[in-house]
């Protein structure tokens, strides 16, 4: 199989780009390297340097490469930022998505998998929460994410693609020599460790008055390994069953608060993580854990990885090794 990966050079792409590779699939990836890069992915792999905002030029990859089925990694992600600046999320997450999906109809691939997001649900009012919650998202970020899902079905529907979309909840942790690099870093485990190092400013800790058991926010954790994993489940699934599988939500049910994270960033540190208490933010869920049945029902996809411990002490052991990220090795 040839592979497209786009956003392979990024933190989820990166690994599911091994593991394809390791598996013996020929792989090419299309990445700007906005966010990506190219010391996560090493000489062994094709990395095209387009954004998927240009349609010609990913025409142009489909045709010269021909791949066999896609992997869609390439997105703009950050909600507070889409509240902000929607322009450029309906432009990528959209309409570089409805790029891929021409590209794909002209050239006769078949085969998609959606890195997508419970930001699809917003503020759902039960958790855990499954696939048949009602789809509110409450920032673009989240909008722009539904509407290339919905796009993608009607795709399928219309022309004969096989998809699946899969939503995650909260990614972390480290596989080896590839970890967690966004500049600027949004996301509470490597914030953590990076506040506990001394590497930034205290932790701005957002609401400690939820109708939690501690107050702060709860939310699901799945490790990058696990997530890769589901991709190529998905992957194989679509190849083997030539029908879409829709929508799934990855996560692990579970769900930890803020205060118990950083309790284990600091177990794992033996540091401690300076906060800075402040108001909630507008919108966020007291909890939002995954009902991931559909995931394992339809995959057999169970999360291996996704303990606090190991998610936290992976990401610690690779900032360890690359206190500046990739940018030493580039």
């Amino acid at each position: 199989m040839k592979i497209l990966v786009t956003g392979g050079a990024g933190y989820i792409g990166s690994v599911a780009v091994r593991r394809l590779a390791e598996r013996g699939d020929h792989v090419v990836v299309i990445d700007n390297l906005s966010q990506g890069h190219l010391a996560a992915i090493g000489g062994a792999v094709p990395v095209v340097a387009i954004d998927i905002s240009d349609a010609a030029a990913v025409r142009d990859t489909f045709r010269e490469h021909q791949p066999d089925a896609v992997l869609h990694f390439a997105a703009l992600t950050i909600a507070p930022e889409s509240v902000r600046d929607p322009a450029p999320y309906w432009r990528v997450n959209l309409g570089g998505t409805l790029n891929v999906l021409d590209a794909m109809r002209e050239s006769g691939v078949p085969t998609i998998v959606l890195s997508s997001t419970a930001a699809v649900y917003g503020s759902p009012r039960r958790s855990p929460v499954a696939e048949a919650a009602p789809l509110a998202p409450i920032n673009p970020y989240g909008a722009s994410k539904l509407a290339a899902e919905r796009a993608m079905a009607s795709y399928a529907d219309a022309y004969g693609f096989a998809f699946a979309a899969l939503r995650y909840f909260n990614v972390a942790g480290a596989a080896g020599d590839l970890g967690e690099d966004h500049r600027p870093e949004t996301h509470l485990i490597p914030s953590a460790l990076d506040a506990a190092a001394g590497r930034r400013e205290p932790l701005s800790l957002f609401g400690t008055d939820f109708p939690t058991p501690d107050g702060t926010a709860i939310r699901d954790y799945v490790h990058v390994e696990d997530l890769a994993d589901a991709h190529l489940l998905a992957l194989d699934a679509l190849r083997e069953r030539r029908a879409s599988l829709g929508a799934m939500n990855l996560g692990t049910r579970d769900g930890a608060s803020v205060r118990e994270v950083l309790q284990a960033v600091e177990r794992c540190t033996g540091m401690m993580v300076p906060v800075h208490e402040a108001p909630r933010r507008p919108g966020d869920p007291a909890k939002l854990v995954a009902d991931a049945a559909r995931a394992r029902e339809v995959l057999g996809w169970t999360p291996r990885r996704s303990t606090l411990e190991e998610m936290i002490g992976s990401a610690w052991q690779w900032r360890e090794r690359h206190p500046d990220g990739y940018r030493e090795r580039s």
